[in-house]
């Protein structure tokens, strides 16, 4: 289609046309006959004319448009569909299309209408002072579209910073505002001036500032800024100081409350191990009064029937030892003379040097190499025969248990063994109730019991070795630490007297490899320290 629309930029006018070229070679009568022309906005139903069967349709036509639109039908000769629009608005402004159907064949065009108008001009009046100099306000009406605002100084020079505020009006036109805030006394005029930016057309107005209205300077205005100033400063670090001090107090009290949830919580621990401590020595007390109540029946823990017996200080009688037995200088410890390592036909003893006639008492001894020897001990009666071979055993007036043949029991030989060998035992004796006891003083265990029926007069402790390089040792405390003994000197074998070690020879203490005795009670969660009652 060629040039199918045309259109003016019209300001202030009562009407405008808008005017759509006709395809070339048509005819007028048939186009008037036939043709249909439509001018619309955005979309095709936003009517803004309607031309069909020879007349201008109203029903789609735009409620706005309606009475301010019509045809000018002496263009349609000329090749021109031209539409008036009357009482120009602002909001005519913006684009429309020009719709051309003819029988099958149809065409559209679209162009942009700027509608621009000049308003009143400026009208600049003084308002008052502000700060330090005097607020000039320009207000101009009935501008579209928004106008551009200077201001300036008499010299030319434009004023960058001052406000604007614009609103529209029911017409879509503009009523600007600027505010200026002039500083210098010395400006004289100043000139609003408002531009319509599509026409480019100006209207301006200025205005003479006296300078006596100006505010002046007061000496005592510097001082009161610089007081201020302070005062300012002041507060400022005021407000940090209390600030500051209300966050360490802040911190100080949370550091406080959780010291105190700290002590609560230890405090509550600490009560729950009271309670459970007491709670053990409760069942610990039961237990033993259950034990005490029936100390024959109870086999077991050798740490709670030493409470019931009185500790025997044993000392060997070298008068009683066999002479190729060597004691050590401080009479605890027995052993073969280093040239002497026993045999198995032979039984070679030595007896304790203190008799027992009564009471509750018990003793431990140390075995060195209990696995790879033979040895024995227990009690016995000071009468009894230990010249040559003898039978060790209660109707002889010997109640002992023994290595022998690689096993460990009781003699006599009753079939029962112990696994494993002891290291340490202790020996209990009861004349109270008229019995002996054995127990594995390494971990508590019981390992035998011997009634005494036949045990009359005064008993003395027995020690017995019959072959290996074995030692019995006689602890001197009980739970004391391990001590190795020095080795022995070479002594001949042929003495009549019992052997002696010259020299430190043996320590008198006692221990064993591993736990002290008790320690480890199966009936006991804790330590030695858990044993007080």
């Amino acid at each position: 289609m060629e040039n199918c629309c045309r259109g003016s930029l019209l300001s202030q006018l009562s009407s405008l046309l808008l005017l759509f070229q006709l395809p070339a070679g048509g005819s007028a009568a048939m186009d008037v006959q036939n043709m249909e022309l439509r001018w619309f906005r955005s979309k095709f139903s936003e009517a803004v004319l309607i031309y069909q069967n020879q007349r201008e349709q109203r029903e789609e036509q735009l409620a706005q448009y309606r009475g301010r639109t019509s045809l000018v039908k002496d263009f349609l000769t000329q090749g021109e569909a031209a539409v008036r629009i009357h009482n120009v608005q602002a909001f005519d402004n913006g684009l429309y299309t020009c719709f051309f159907r003819m029988g099958i064949f149809y065409e559209e065009a679209g162009l942009e209408l700027k509608v621009a108008g000049v308003g009143s001009a400026p009208q600049v009046h003084i308002t008052g002072p502000e700060e330090d100099g005097v607020r000039v306000v320009c207000m101009a009406l009935g501008w579209f579209p928004k106008p551009q605002v200077q201001w300036r100084a008499l010299s030319g020079e434009k004023f960058l910073t001052f406000s604007e505020t614009q609103a529209q009006d029911a017409e879509g036109l503009f009523t600007i505002n600027a505010t200026l805030v002039v500083r210098d006394p010395s400006s004289g005029n100043v000139t609003c001036s408002v531009l319509n930016p599509i026409l480019g057309q100006e209207k301006a107005m200025a205005i003479f500032i006296p300078e006596p209205f100006f505010p002046r300077s007061s000496p005592w205005k510097l001082a009161f800024m610089v007081i201020l100033t302070v005062l300012m400063l002041l507060l400022l670090g005021a407000v940090f100081y209390i600030m500051r001090e209300h966050t360490a107090k802040l911190q100080e009290m949370q550091e406080w409350e959780k010291l105190h949830r700290d002590k609560k919580e230890d405090q509550r621990i600490k009560e729950e191990a009271l309670k459970a401590r007491d709670e053990l020595q409760a069942d610990l007390d039961w237990r033993k009064s259950v034990y005490l109540a029936s100390l024959k029946k109870a086999k077991l823990y050798a740490d709670w029937r030493k409470e019931k017996f009185q500790t025997l200080t044993v000392s060997l009688d070298p008068e009683s030892a066999h002479s190729i037995l060597a004691l050590s200088d401080d009479k605890t410890s027995v052993t073969f003379k280093d040239s002497c390592k026993g045999s198995e036909d032979g039984v070679y003893s030595v007896l304790g040097h203190e008799g027992i006639t009564s009471g509750c008492c018990y003793w431990e001894v140390e075995i060195k190499n209990a696995e790879r020897s033979e040895w024995a001990l227990g009690v016995c009666r000071r009468d009894v025969e230990r010249k040559g071979w003898y039978q060790e055993s209660p109707e002889k007036g010997f109640w002992v248990v023994a290595m022998y043949d690689n096993i460990f029991g009781s003699l006599p030989a009753n079939g029962e063994h112990i696994v494993p060998i002891p290291q340490r035992v202790g020996v209990f004796l009861d004349l109270k109730e008229g019995d002996v006891s054995f127990y594995n003083m390494t971990d508590g265990s019981h390992l035998f019991s011997f009634p005494l029926a036949s045990a009359s007069g005064t008993l003395l402790p027995y020690f017995r070795l019959r072959s290996g390089n074995v030692s019995l040792t006689i602890c001197s405390g009980v739970g004391g630490p391990v001590q190795t003994p020095l080795p022995f000197n070479n002594l001949p074998c042929s003495s009549e007297e019992p052997g002696s070690l010259p020299g430190q020879g043996f320590s008198s203490g006692c221990g064993v490899d591993g736990d002290f005795p008790g320690a480890e009670s199966p009936l006991l969660p804790c330590g030695p320290e858990a044993m007080s009652p």
